[in-house]
C-alpha cells in the first residue's frame, strides 16, 4: 500500500471515531434532558424559580399561585365612551396553564442536537425568564370579549340617495356608516401584555375601521341637472293635455342604472281606457283621426329632447308622416305600440333620475346625473334642407258610401285632405366649453314625405235632365316649386298641422 493512501485511511478512522464519541455524548444528554424533563438552572417563570422542576410541578405551582390572587385581578376594556369591566371573581376558574409550562419547556429544544446547542448553552449560563399570561386561568374570557366585539362591530353601509321628484327637495341623503371591527388577536395580546407587569389592566380596544364604497359626498358629486326640455300643451283639449300628462308621469321618478335600456312604449304601456288614457287626435295614414292615446307623441318627444340635451344614447327613434308644430323639425319622436318606437340607454357611469311635470299650459322633463366638465353645454341645432314637392291631389271613388250624406252623385267632389309638402330636415348637437363651439355632430337626417291630397267623388250617375250645383272644390295639381325657406317653415308647419291637432 502506498504511503499517502495509508495516512488518508488512518486520518479517516481517526476522524470517525472522535464524531462517534462527540454524537454519543450529545445524543446521551439530549435524552437526559428530554427523559427528566426538568427546568436548567436560572429559569424563573412568573417570579418563581422553577431550576430542576418538572412541567408538572411547574404548571400546579403558577396555576396555584395565578388562581389565588384571582381576587386581586381588574380587567377594564374602553372604546370611546364604552367601558367594560371585570373583577377576576367575574371569571370562571380556570387551569389549562399546563400547554403554556410546556411551551415555555420546550423553548430551544427544537430542531435536532447540533442545532440546538447554541439556545441551550444560552439558557443554562444565562437564565430564562418568562411570564405567562393571566388569561389562562381567567375561564370564559373568551366569550367576554366576543360579546364586546358584538357591541362594538358595525358592518360598513353604503351612503343611499332617495329620489322624491314630488318633494321640495327631490334628493336626500342617508350617511354612510363607518364600519367597526374589534381586532380580536390584538386585544388578546394586549391584555396578556399588560398583566405581565399588574393585576390592575387597563387596556384601550384595539378597532379596524372601514370606509365603504359609496359615501355622501361621492354621491353629491354624481347627481346634477344635466339636461331639461318643456313643450306647450296651452291650446289642446283636455283629453289631450291629460294623455300626455299620463304618459309623461309613468317615467316620473324613475331611476336608470348604468347601462340599461329604457323603452317608451314599455313603460307606458298600451293606450287604452282600461290603462287611464283617453280619445283624441292621433295620425292615421297621414290624416288626423280620433284615438285612444292621442298625444302621447308630445310625451316621448317632450321626453327625446331632455335625453340629447343631456347626452344619453337613443337607441330608437322615428319622425312622426306629419311634423309636429312643438318641436323643430328632426327633433320630434313618433311612439306607437308595435310600430315605433322610443329607446334610451344610460350611457353613463352612474345612475341617471328622470323628473317630469305639467300643468295646464307646459309640460317638462329634468334630468339628473353625473355632472357635465364645467364650461360644457350642449345646444340643439336644426338645418331645413329642402321641401320634398307633393304629388297633387287624388280623386277617390266613394264606392263604400262611406260620404254619401255628402256626395251622392259623379262630379260632386268632397275635400277630405289637403296636399302638403314634405321637408328634409337635419338635426345636430352643438357643443360648447366656456361658450366656444368645440363640436357639433348631426344626430338625425329626416325625411317628412308630402301627402297627397283626398278628393272624394259619388259614384251614381245623373238622372237626365238633373243639374249639379257647381263644384267648388279646386283640384290641385303636383307642386312644382315652393316659396316655403327655413325661417318661415315652422309657421307654416303650425298652420298646416296647428298644435291642437297634433298627436
Amino acid at each position: 500500500m502506498k504511503k499517502g493512501k495509508k495516512f488518508f485511511l488512518v486520518t479517516l478512522s481517526l476522524g470517525l471515531a472522535v464524531l462517534a464519541v462527540f454524537a454519543f455524548t450529545q445524543f446521551t444528554y439530549g435524552l437526559s434532558v428530554f427523559d427528566n424533563k426538568k427546568f436548567y438552572n436560572g429559569t424563573q417563570v412568573n417570579g418563581v424559580d422553577v431550576s430542576g422542576m418538572t412541567v408538572e410541578e411547574v404548571s400546579n405551582i403558577i396555576s396555584t399561585k395565578m388562581i389565588s390572587s384571582r381576587g386581586d385581578v381588574s380587567l377594564t376594556l374602553k372604546y370611546g365612551d364604552k367601558i367594560y369591566k371585570w373583577t377576576g371573581e367575574d371569571f370562571e376558574v380556570n387551569n389549562e396553564i399546563l400547554p403554556a409550562v410546556q411551551e415555555v419547556f420546550a423553548y430551544g429544544r427544537e430542531g435536532n442536537i447540533f442545532e440546538r446547542r447554541g439556545t441551550i448553552k444560552q439558557i443554562k449560563n444565562e437564565g430564562y425568564k418568562v411570564t405567562i399570561p393571566y388569561t389562562y386561568v381567567l375561564g370564559g374570557i373568551d366569550e367576554k370579549l366576543e360579546s364586546v366585539a358584538e357591541d362594538i362591530d358595525v358592518e360598513p353601509k353604503d351612503a343611499v340617495v332617495h329620489f322624491d321628484p314630488s318633494s321640495k327637495e327631490i334628493f336626500t341623503y342617508e350617511d354612510e356608516v363607518i364600519g367597526k371591527k374589534v381586532d380580536i388577536e390584538k386585544l388578546k395580546n394586549d391584555i396578556n401584555t399588560a398583566f405581565q407587569t399588574s393585576l390592575q389592566v387597563v387596556v384601550d380596544i384595539p378597532v379596524i375601521e372601514s370606509v365603504p364604497e359609496v359615501t355622501v359626498e361621492e354621491l353629491k358629486k354624481d347627481i346634477a341637472l344635466r339636461g331639461t326640455f318643456e313643450t306647450s300643451i296651452k291650446t289642446s283639449k283636455a283629453d289631450r293635455k291629460h294623455n300626455v300628462k299620463r304618459a309623461l308621469n309613468s317615467f316620473n321618478g324613475m331611476i336608470v342604472q348604468a347601462g340599461e335600456e329604457v323603452s317608451f312604449n314599455t313603460i307606458t304601456g298600451s293606450r287604452t281606457a282600461e290603462n287611464g288614457y283617453k280619445k283624441a287626435n292621433v295620425i292615421l295614414n297621414g290624416v288626423y283621426v280620433e284615438g285612444t292615446g292621442g298625444g302621447v307623441c308630445q310625451a316621448s318627444t317632450t321626453l327625446y329632447n331632455a335625453l340629447i340635451l343631456s347626452d344619453l344614447e337613443i337607441l330608437e327613434v322615428n319622425p312622426h308622416s306629419l311634423p309636429p308644430s312643438y318641436v323643430p323639425l328632426a327633433f320630434d319622436a313618433m311612439v306607437s305600440e308595435g310600430y315605433s318606437d322610443l329607446i334610451f340607454k344610460n350611457s353613463t357611469e352612474k345612475p341617471i333620475y328622470i323628473r317630469t311635470y305639467g300643468d295646464d299650459n307646459t309640460v317638462g322633463v329634468e334630468i339628473y346625473g353625473q355632472p357635465f366638465p364645467e364650461g360644457l353645454k350642449i345646444v340643439r341645432k336644426a338645418e331645413f334642407v329642402g321641401v320634398l314637392n307633393h304629388p297633387g291631389d287624388r280623386i277617390v271613388k266613394d264606392t263604400e258610401k262611406q260620404y254619401a250624406d255628402k256626395v251622392t252623385y259623379e262630379g260632386e267632389y268632397l275635400r277630405l285632405k289637403y296636399p302638403q309638402e314634405g321637408y328634409h330636415s337635419k338635426a345636430y348637437l352643438q357643443y360648447y366649453m366656456n361658450d366656444e363651439l368645440v363640436d357639433e355632430v348631426l344626430i338625425r337626417d329626416e325625411k317628412y314625405l308630402p301627402q297627397e291630397g283626398i278628393i272624394i267623388e259619388g259614384t251614381e250617375k245623373l238622372i237626365e235632365g238633373m243639374t249639379l250645383p257647381e263644384n267648388t272644390v279646386r283640384f290641385i295639381p303636383p307642386q312644382t316649386s315652393s316659396t316655403t325657406k327655413g325661417e318661415s317653415v315652422e309657421k307654416k308647419i303650425e298652420k298646416e298641422n296647428p298644435a291642437n291637432l297634433n298627436p
